[in-house]
């Protein structure tokens, strides 16, 4: 059961690097400022807030394993 936050958050982590190299974005010249756009604009539906999301759901599931 602990492993699931693991797998997931890895998924996460992978998806959000796809999306970020291949999503393009409305505003911004370069590809960091359209992430950083696409971020505030969409959430966690932007490449940059999935793999935060993955992150952030991997650190859970390292906190989890130590508190169990």
């Amino acid at each position: 059961m602990i492993l699931i936050p693991f797998i997931f958050g890895l998924v996460l982590v992978v998806w959000g690097i796809y999306r970020m190299r291949t999503e393009d974005g409305l505003f911004g010249k370069n590809r960091k400022s359209k992430n950083i756009f696409n971020l505030l604009l969409m959430g966690e539906a932007s490449g940059l807030g999935q793999f935060s999301g993955g992150i952030l759901f991997i650190i859970i599931g390292i906190v989890a394993f130590i508190v169990k």
